[in-house]
């Protein structure tokens, strides 16, 4: 229990004596005993003057409702923020705040305190000294909280104030818990019935066995959305079912299923995303809308049928995604500069080029944002529509119905509309329509995928549009790729040797204006916890702009290949998007060999 260490086991906090004196309303070194009980944290809001009672009123109507802790719904209803909850608990309670930023907490304070006890009351213990528990809390008024804590470590508790954001981020950093492998374990296989399917046999559950496999598809979505991944993979194999998350474009095994299962856990995804479970042998796809911790998750299911039952393949869309800002996609101030120079053109088309999931939708969401304003008419089609945007009208093409990018583009020119988004110019006609809006007084965004930027005007005209149209209609294009940037928390610097350093130069070309003789700091992915060991974290753009110039035009008018469009552009001032991955790379915020993965030039 830590009561003969006489030294700290936690975190470098501040020192604690013996014998702590009483802080403000009760708070004393032999734990929590003097506070009001009757206190709240509305109350204290309320006190301070950063809501008045009213405000409170209606909080508390909505709390009656949400069944949230008043904290959190005083926040989502822009009443407060975080750091107004905490300033003023810091400043009545006498409590020092605590950011984990930064921080990594030993495994034997962890210990101390249940994952269950950690999630129920909001609480992460960060350093213990002799028989004194140090506690994060989202709620340090929370008597509850701490006469538990104080219980079940028999410790002597002081209370820290921490965002409830960060608390929440820290338990699931800290108590990774899925639950699964109970789960699996109240699932015998005297409690299953066997119903023979041609060459195979097919298991499903009735009745009460329906409780663990709708665990099971919950926790696989919950620990999904806990870790950022993008997509969950269900694969049946032979001897068991393979389960993948995609964290940072990189998928990722995360455990082995009985076989058994794989039927009923595709029957359920079926069953949650209105999908026909009876039909097993032709492909489906389906939609799931549900809320995790108070996020609004939109989930695009998929099944394929294969010799070993169906794959699953569901595709996490939050919602909130849809408000990033440009300035947090990676641009380098030279490029975001140019970019919002193109966005700020009253006409003319503007294109985004990669390959599938590199970042487009995302950019182009953003850019909307960023010009999104009461007095224009923005109207969007696509497919599918991937995120919500106020005060924007987006349209969802319907193939069955006849409504396709080309039939929803001459709809919205009907419209009276300012701005247009095109999800994708798959075909010649959607191109010809997308380019002849441009051409008269509408700003329209658009997506394509060629390799890079200078190949989008020669994709344009092989398509069947004639040269003059593009090339008159053509603001600029941006091609981008996502790449995997280095946890802060644990990445290395190093010098690379010569001979690879002189490889990289040169694959970079002469615009990356490196010395080949003199090699510069690099970094590295080591791998700790804030990363899940794998020494990256979250991923951003690398991006090239061409801006279409006067000489530009005139190499697409005379169907130039895109070989002599990239020589005029680089004359020009373009930067490579591999010469921009290259800038980050020395800026540690990713590596050189992943810019060369995804710029398709083997290292």
């Amino acid at each position: 229990m830590l009561e003969d260490d006489k030294k700290s086991k936690g975190l470098d906090l501040p020192e604690m004596e013996e014998e702590m004196k009483p802080i403000n309303n009760g708070f004393n070194g032999k734990g929590f005993s003097g506070f009001q009980r009757r206190t709240r944290i509305g109350d204290a809001l309320v006190t301070s003057g950063k809501i008045n009672e009213a405000q409170l009123t209606r909080a508390l109507e909505e709390q009656k409702k949400s069944k949230e802790r008043i904290g959190r719904v005083l926040v989502s209803m822009n009443m407060v923020t975080e750091d107004d909850i905490v300033d003023v608990l810091k400043k009545q309670l006498g409590l020092e705040i605590f950011s984990f930023k930064d921080k990594v907490i030993p495994n034997e304070v962890l210990d101390l305190v249940p994952a269950t006890v950690a999630r129920k009351h909001l609480v992460v213990p960060i350093d213990a000294v002799n028989d004194k528990l140090k506690l994060a809390m989202a709620d340090p008024i929370n008597v509850f909280a701490i006469d538990d804590v104080k219980i079940i470590t028999g410790m002597n508790i002081i209370p820290f104030i921490a965002k409830e954001e960060d608390v929440r981020m820290a338990i699931n950093r800290y108590y990774p818990d899925t639950g699964l492998d109970d789960i699996i374990k109240t699932i015998s296989d005297e409690r299953v019935s066997t119903i023979a399917a041609d060459e195979d046999s097919e298991v499903t559950f009735a009745g009460t066995d329906e409780g663990p496999v709708m665990r099971i598809v919950n926790s696989l979505i919950s620990e999904a959305f806990k870790q950022g991944a993008s997509d969950i993979h269900v694969e049946p194999r032979q001897d068991f079912v393979i389960v993948r998350f995609r964290v940072d474009g990189i998928l990722r095994e995360q455990m082995k299923l009985p076989r058994n299962l794989r039927y009923a856990i595709a029957s359920r995804f079926k069953v949650m995303s209105s999908m026909d479970i009876a039909e097993k042998r032709v492909p489906q796809d389906g939609r799931i809308q549900l809320v995790i911790e108070n996020e609004e998750l939109d989930l695009r299911v998929s099944t394929l049928p294969t010799i070993y039952g169906e794959k699953v393949v569901c595709r996490l869309l939050i919602k909130k995604g849809a408000k990033t800002q440009l300035e947090q996609l990676g641009f380098l101030p030279e490029n975001l500069e140019q970019w919002k120079l193109l966005l700020d053109k009253p006409y003319g088309i503007i294109l985004v080029t990669g390959p599938t999931g590199s970042g487009k939708t995302r950019t182009l969401y953003s850019s909307l944002n960023k010009i999104n304003d009461p007095a224009l008419n923005i109207i969007t089609v696509e497919d599918p529509v991937e995120y919500r945007l106020d005060g924007i009208n987006q349209v969802q093409t319907n193939p069955k119905a006849g409504l396709s990018f080309a039939n929803g583009l001459r709809s919205i020119l009907r419209q009276d509309p300012d701005i247009i988004m095109v999800g994708e110019i798959r075909d010649g006609e959607t191109a010809d329509i997308a380019i002849n809006a441009a051409l008269t007084g509408h700003l329209v965004l658009s997506t394509l995928h060629t390799n890079d930027s200078c190949g989008a005007p020669v994709r344009l005209v092989d398509m069947g549009v004639e040269p003059f149209l593009v090339s008159s209609s053509i603001l600029g294009v941006l091609a981008q790729r996502l790449v995997r940037t280095l946890c802060k928390h644990c990445r290395k610097d190093y010098m690379p040797d010569l001979a690879t350093w002189r490889n990289w130069v040169k694959r970079l070309g002469p615009t990356s204006g490196l010395d080949p003789t003199e090699p510069m700091k690099m970094y590295s992915p080591n791998g700790c916890q804030f990363c899940n060991g794998s020494g990256y974290s979250g991923r951003t753009g690398i991006f090239e702009i061409m801006v279409t110039t006067e000489e530009i035009r005139k190499l697409i008018n005379a169907r130039a290949t895109s070989d002599q469009i990239i020589e005029v552009a680089l004359r020009n001032g373009m930067r490579p998007m591999i010469v921009d991955g290259a800038i980050k790379a020395t800026m540690g915020v990713t590596t050189m060999q992943e810019v060369l993965r995804v710029s398709s030039i083997a290292e």
